[in-house]
C-alpha cells in the first residue's frame, strides 16, 4: 500500500496545540477530520505534511503563525462607542460576538476591554500571532 498523495481523501485523528502545550482543538472532541489532500480546505503546511504518510503513522506538523492565522495586528483593534450599541448590549471581556462592518459583511470580534464610554473590540482571529503544532495520526486513506 502506498502513502498518501495529493488528491487522496484521508481521515486523521488530531490534536492542535500552541507552543506552550495548550490544546485548542482535538478530534477527541470533534471526531476525526476527513478531507481531500491538496484541495486547500486546511493549512497548506498541514495538507503537504500528510503526503507520504501510511495508515497508522503519526507525526507532528509545526505551522508557523505566518502560515496559520497570520500576525496579530494592532490596527484590527477598535473602540465601539456605547451610544452606538443596541439596547441591552452588555458583553463581558473575552466574549466573542458577531458585528457587521460598514459594508455589511459580518465579522467576529472579541471584547478585550470595557470603559465607561466604549467597548474595546479585537477583530484578530483568536489564534493570530500564534505558532500551531498539530499532532496527527493517519487513520485511513478513504479514496485514492
Amino acid at each position: 500500500m502506498s502513502g498518501v498523495k495529493e488528491g487522496d481523501t484521508v481521515r486523521i485523528h488530531y490534536t492542535c496545540k500552541l507552543d506552550d502545550g495548550t490544546v485548542f482543538d482535538s478530534s477527541d472532541n470533534n471526531g476525526p477530520m476527513e478531507f481531500k489532500v491538496g484541495e486547500g480546505k486546511y493549512f497548506p503546511k498541514l495538507e503537504q505534511g500528510i503526503i507520504g504518510m501510511s495508515p497508522g503513522e503519526s507525526k507532528t506538523i509545526a505551522i508557523p503563525m505566518d502560515e496559520a492565522y497570520g500576525p496579530r495586528l494592532e490596527e484590527r483593534i477598535f473602540e465601539f462607542d456605547k451610544t452606538r450599541a443596541p439596547e441591552g448590549f452588555s458583553p463581558s471581556i473575552g466574549q466573542q460576538i458577531q458585528m457587521h462592518r460598514a459594508d455589511g459583511k459580518p465579522v467576529n470580534v472579541t471584547v478585550i476591554g470595557i470603559s465607561e464610554k466604549s467597548f474595546t473590540m479585537d477583530c484578530n482571529h483568536p489564534l493570530a500571532g500564534k505558532d500551531l503544532n498539530v499532532d496527527l495520526t493517519l487513520a485511513k486513506i478513504i479514496a485514492e
